[in-house]
Order: C-alpha cells, then structure tokens, then sequence
C-alpha cells in the first residue's frame, strides 16, 4: 500500500504571504501522492467586516448566513485555493484546485438537530475517493477548499479539519494514510501562551481533561475533535504541528502525535 499525506493548513500561515510560501516550497517537497486542504478564515472575516456583515464563531464555528457562505465561498474556493495552486505550480507541483462540488468531490448535508442554528454549514456525508484516487494515480495534487454541497444546488460552508479528518478517512482503504494538521503552533501547547509547552503525544482521557479544564478551547476544539474521530475510524496517525517543520511533522520529530 503506498503511502499518501493529506496536509491541512490553516491559521495565520495563510495569512502571511511569507509563511504561506515557505510551507508550500516543503509541502511541494513531499514526495508521492499527497493532498492539501486548506481554510482562510481571517481573511473572510475581515472582507465581511469591511462589508458590513457581522460573523459570530462558536467553538471555532462560523455561522454561515447566506451573505457569509457567499464570502466564504469567494475567499475560500476563489481567492485562496487559486493563489496556492499558482504558487505550486511555480515549483513544479502540478496542483489542480477544487471545492467539494467539483467533480462531485464532497457531497454534505445542512447542519441540523444543534442546539445553535449555523446556517449553510455542512456535515460530510461522502467524500469521491474514486475521483481522488484517479487524480492521484496520475500525479496531480489536489488542492481542496472547505466548501462543499447538497446536490441539490447548495454550497454549504465545512470545516476545514473536518473535510481533512474525511478525506484522509476516505483514502485510508486505499493508501497508507497520515493526516497533518499544520498551523502557526508547535503543536497542542499545556499553556497556550508557551510554544515549549507542547504535548508529544495526545490520548482521548488526556484530552477530555485538558478541555474540561479551559486549557484547549476555541479552534483547537474541531482540529483535536476530528483528530480523534480520525484514529477512531482506524486511521494510523494523525500530527499535530507547526507548518515551519513540515518535513519534521512527516517524520514524526516535531509536533503532537495523537492516539
């Protein structure tokens, strides 16, 4: 079975130009099949406050109200998912862009049944692992964006560690699987305010603990959410790290291991 690295990005490196490309010149490194799936949350906040448009989080959430989901929709599979794709390129990655309703790519059902009403948000009903199979086996690297549809004609704003918890589930029958999640920290932090407090490694009681106790909150609570329901669907490994050491993160040398 050979080996496929599904990579989420997201947190301040997409924001920051600099960042953003020192992390796509060592992903474009990795090599054999691999998938990036990407957010871009600061930067649809701040063009739906330049609008007008107020934005609530809960738990690291959107609610999505048909004026976001069309922010998010531009920032996301437009904006974003295209300025990555042309710098990978730019170093001979051969990236092809989606969202989840490209080639029927991520189909998802509205959010319902929450205690908190989130819009046009979308749970992931299934992943088209033949599609990215496909893509895969003839070397291009797909690029995905956290927006998926209903098939019936609705785009719906995802999670974007959910859509990476999903594919890299959905492939994992297929390749030997690791997903990274990658951010701006070295890793999950026992004191957010230290970076040399980082966790090697995570289990589900530890973790319960820790957010129990207030010291894992906000966006960390989805990331470690589907990082966990990750190794419950009987994926081997999942990492937890600073996209500054992507090629650490792969090997194992740096980072949060969760399981």
């Amino acid at each position: 079975m050979s080996k496929l690295f599904v990579v989420k990005i997201g947190g301040n490196i997409v924001d920051d130009t600099d960042k953003l490309n020192h992390f796509l010149t060592e992903f474009a490194k990795i090599e054999g099949s691999k998938i990036l799936i990407h957010g871009g949350g600061k930067i649809a906040t701040c063009l739906a406050e330049k609008m007008g448009i107020e934005q609530t989080m809960v738990n690291g959430r959107r609610i999505t109200d048909e004026k976001t989901l069309d922010i998010v929709t531009m920032v996301y599979a437009g904006l974003i998912n295209k300025k990555i794709v042309a710098k990978l390129q730019s170093l001979d990655c051969n990236a092809l862009g989606f969202c989840g309703a490209d080639g029927n790519l991520i189909k998802s059902h509205k959010r319902t049944g929450a205690n908190i009403d989130y819009g046009f948000v979308g749970d992931v009903d299934i992943v088209n692992h033949e599609l990215l199979k496909l893509l895969l086996d003839q070397a291009y690297v797909p690029i995905i964006a956290p927006i998926t549809h209903d098939q019936k004609g609705t785009l719906l704003n995802t999670n974007a560690d959910t859509v990476a918890q999903e594919v890299a589930c959905a492939m994992a029958a297929i390749f030997d699987t690791t997903l990274i999640y990658s951010f701006e920290k070295e890793g999950v932090l026992l004191d957010v305010n230290d970076d040399e407090s980082v966790i090697s490694k995570l289990d589900q009681g530890y973790y319960d603990e820790l957010k129990s106790a207030g010291k894992i909150f906000a966006g960390m609570i989805p990331k470690l959410d589907n990082a966990f329901i990750a190794i419950e669907k009987g994926l081997k490994s999942v990492i937890i790290g600073n996209a500054d050491h992507l090629q650490m993160l792969i090997t194992g040398d740096k980072g949060t291991t969760i399981g």
